[in-house]
């Protein structure tokens, strides 16, 4: 099955070439094109796309971010031991959000179906959605007409994103989510890292615990409390087949990543995702990840495409 995505500039994928040979080279020119029956590897796929933040009345230019995303990538010293492959953009320039999530929910069950593992780059987080809808429907293709598959979603977010909406937006892909394992007669296990009591109403709490959402706040992922979190973790981790892992970036302290619709007033730390990051990849059950929320025009000295950049490469580097 083939991607129909729109290919992507191929000056981005530019960068610094040292002269010490082979251990010095860098994801620039490392990366090629996918192509279905490629050797199995991880798969960058854009997702460019503000209109789920524009329908939040968020801050406009995440659409921008999937190429703003591979400029800080192109230039990363190659570390990782398997292909990597472009796999082009999908892109909303219509307003026609809901279609759009439909098409990057194709694109992403044609990578699984090829074995990549996709990392999809945002976008608004109304990414989240599409991603998943990728994975179920991949997982209904290939499994047993009675299974009941158990798919796993790890938000790393300040914010549930479980709103009631008569439509898609940058705060609806869980509860959209949602809806589709109660249609399929699937169970719902999502779970929230790094949510912000200040910027969740009591609302979306009742809804989260109406769904029976796991949670941590961003006051418990300290560094003093990490026994803890791994252990909650774990517990999230054992009773779940498959892992859908997103990361919003708002969940990071603005001093971090400033170049988001709605900068943290607290966050959690980058040394402290990094360390859960490592731990869910370790479980062997991940399967699909992605990074939304970048907001290039309102970034600080690329502060915020640094991070992300370096927590695309911590999804996908070996594990010790």
């Amino acid at each position: 099955m083939s991607i129909h995505s729109n290919a992507v500039d191929p000056n981005i994928w530019t960068g610094r070439s040292d002269a010490e040979g082979a251990l010095a080279r860098r994801w620039h020119q490392m990366i090629a094109p996918w192509l279905p029956g490629a050797a199995r590897g991880v798969a960058l796929l854009g997702f460019s796309c503000d209109e789920g933040v524009r329908r939040n009345q968020g801050r406009i230019g995440a659409a921008e971010a999937p190429s703003a995303l591979r400029r800080a990538l192109a230039n990363l010293p190659w570390h990782l031991d398997r292909p990597l492959y472009e796999a082009g953009d999908i892109t909303c320039s219509d307003g026609d959000l809901e279609g759009a999530q439909r098409r990057l929910g194709e694109a992403v069950s044609a990578l699984l179906a090829d074995g990549q593992l996709p990392v999809v780059l945002g976008g608004g987080h109304e990414v989240a959605y599409g991603s998943f809808l990728g994975l179920a429907n991949q997982v209904s293709a290939t499994c047993k007409a009675d299974a009941v598959p158990v798919l796993g979603i790890l938000n790393f977010d300040a914010h549930f994103d479980l709103r009631a909406s008569d439509q898609a937006t940058s705060g609806t892909p869980f509860a959209q989510a949602a809806t589709l394992c109660q249609a399929r007669g699937w169970p719902f296990r999502y779970a929230c890292m790094g949510v912000a009591q200040t910027s969740n109403t009591a609302a979306l709490y009742a809804r989260a615990k109406h769904l029976g959402v796991d949670f941590l706040e961003d006051d418990v992922l300290v560094p003093w409390r990490l026994a803890e979190a791994l252990s909650w973790l774990d517990a999230f981790l054992n009773g779940i087949d498959q892992l859908y892992l997103t990361i919003d970036l708002d969940v990071l302290p603005a001093a971090q990543a400033p170049g988001v619709s709605a900068p943290a007033a607290r966050g959690v730390e980058l040394s402290m995702l990094e360390t859960l990051i490592d731990h869910a990849r370790r479980s062997g059950k991940l399967v699909l990840a992605d990074i939304a929320e970048y907001n290039p025009r309102f970034d600080q000295d690329n502060h915020t495409a640094c991070a992300a950049a370096r927590l695309v490469h911590r999804l996908i580097r070996p594990i010790a």
